[in-house]
């Protein structure tokens, strides 16, 4: 999106001197009118006196013969030609309405994932940002119609609210009221608020007294709410069971419940907690046991006199973060070779075993091999010290940029048995480990989340996260179904390397016994 905004830049230069081109035209020809004004001022008084100098003749003969063509040839001529054209070259670039689309979802998810309010969006409120930006009452708007259009009346709701109250704040803007209340009380009354619904229909009317949609709108609110009001009074008129005390032994079973809540809960809204910072701590016992230390694989000839740095970050499934693994210089020439390169990410499809694209992921993705640059078959050498795992069977590396709103919701990275052809072209068998670099640091957002256990990993550049998807026996394990949180503030760059089992038989053996 970067290179958008550099577009944008061009653009503007352009019309710069579109508008300095025109504003010398018009100088030209207004430096004539006031030439001739005084002259035609002078003449007309004594018109016979004024054209009986025969200069005065010749130059009234030149002037309507040749001058007033020169300055209708200068009135008529396009100055918008350089501008035009630069338009047209950089419109191939230009976002289509999937984008706008696109980019306007990815607000309404962040809004859900971190629960913002509208106002909060709306006056660029948000944590780590550099450059605040207020929308208007017309992007409120826009925001509000896109949610409008997918039939999700919630969102609408509450942007068509937020252009509202802009509006009555005296915002000037090319979107009126009555517009915006058709569209919020209908919202409402989707949702099942009828008298709210009303309510605003009558403040529409108020503005609009011949809007025929809404006079149909009230009657029919009316008499919906008068139904309503019938209907509770039955069921007043029938006697209710008195309700029972709640008494201490149901308080302390109650209490037994809400510590179980977080492994009940729908993963969904586990995965949003996690990306909010929310959900279940580690007890101090089981914290006490992840270390840090300085780390060189059972004394690898690499990093016998220079062990890199290794922090626990989660005990069960196992995770580790390698600190400083990544050098600046070697981010930036991996970023450079994948730019060029960057596709909307594909996923495995379980029923056919091949690449799509799916809603669940939406980030860039690029594949760069080790035989490009020395940088990538440096860093793939790497990875092989530092785990001790067979290089050759693994998938080339994968670079991926999430923008603003950019995610990739919860997942496994291996396959599953149901799924028997998710790597059958590949021939290395399932994917045995996960290593994943985190090239910048994110501002807000952007967290690596395990919602069944409960571990949240944030992004910090120059580290890497290691961990296995599979038991030494070969058989998945579960509890690494992982997720890449929406990026609220800023940009996240990662690079993967998902290993493989073929090779990995002497390097990770399976254990004596069957469930190991």
């Amino acid at each position: 999106m970067t290179d958008l905004l550099f577009t944008e830049k061009d653009l503007v230069t352009s019309l710069k001197d579109y508008i300095q081109a025109e504003e010398n035209k018009l100088e030209r020809v207004k430096k004539w009118a006031d030439k001739l004004e005084s002259l035609t001022a002078t003449a007309t008084q004594d018109p016979e006196g004024f054209l009986g100098h025969p200069v005065n003749a010749f130059k009234l003969m030149k002037r309507l013969n040749t001058e007033w063509g020169d300055l209708e040839s200068l009135v008529l001529s396009d100055t918008t030609d350089g501008f035009i054209s630069n338009l047209t070259i950089q419109r191939r670039y230009f976002p289509t309405d999937d984008d706008q689309t696109g980019a306007a979802k990815a607000l309404l998810r962040l809004q859900d994932t971190y629960k913002l309010d509208a106002h909060t969006i709306s006056t660029g409120n948000l944590p780590g940002v550099k450059h605040k930006t207020l929308m208007t009452a017309e992007d409120c708007y826009e925001l509000g119609k896109i949610a409008y259009t997918d039939v999700d009346y919630y969102h609408t709701e509450l942007w068509m609210a937020q252009a509202l109250k802009q509006l009555d704040d005296g915002e000037e803007s090319t979107v009126d009221k009555v517009t915006v209340l058709d569209y919020l009380s209908y919202a409402i009354y989707q949702q099942g608020e009828l008298e709210r619904a009303l309510g605003y229909t009558k403040r529409l009317l108020e503005l609009d007294p011949e809007h025929q949609r809404a006079k149909g709108n009230v009657k029919y609110f009316e008499f919906q709410l008068e139904k309503q009001k019938k209907t509770k009074k039955e069921d007043t008129a029938i006697e209710k069971e008195p309700e029972k005390k709640e008494t201490p032994v149901k308080k302390k079973q109650k209490q037994k419940k809400d510590r179980k809540t977080f492994s009940l809960m729908p993963e969904r809204k586990k995965y949003e907690m996690l990306c909010r910072g929310e959900g279940i701590k580690m007890t101090p016992r089981r914290e006490s046991r992840l270390f840090c230390r300085y780390y060189d694989n059972n004394r690898n000839p690499f990093y016998v006199l220079g062990p890199v740095k290794q922090q626990d970050e989660w005990d069960s499934p196992y995770l580790v973060r390698f600190l400083n693994i990544i050098s600046d210089k070697e981010i930036a020439k991996v970023k450079e070779l994948a730019k060029p390169r960057l596709r909307r990410a594909t996923v495995h499809d379980p029923q056919t075993g091949k690449l799509t694209t799916a809603q669940y992921r939406v980030s860039k993705s690029a594949w760069l091999t080790g035989y490009e640059d020395p940088v990538i078959e440096k860093i793939n050498q790497r990875i092989e010290d530092l785990t001790g795992l067979e290089m050759d069977t693994a998938e080339e590396l994968q670079v991926a940029n999430y923008g603003v709103g950019g995610q990739y919701e919860p997942h496994f990275d291996f396959g599953r048995k149901d799924e028997p052809d998710a790597f059958k072209e590949l021939g290395t068998g399932n994917r045995i480990a996960t290593w994943l670099f985190y090239m910048s640091d994110v501002a807000a957002g952007g967290a690596t989340v395990f919602p069944d256990v409960g571990a949240s990993i944030r992004p910090q550049k120059g580290s890497a996260v290691f961990w296995y998807n599979l038991f030494p026996n070969g058989e998945g394990d579960y509890s690494t179904r992982h997720a890449a949180c929406p990026v609220l503030v800023g940009n996240k760059w990662v690079s993967n390397k998902w290993i493989h089992e073929r090779g990995q038989e002497w390097r990770r053996p399976c254990g004596l016994n069957e469930t190991d």
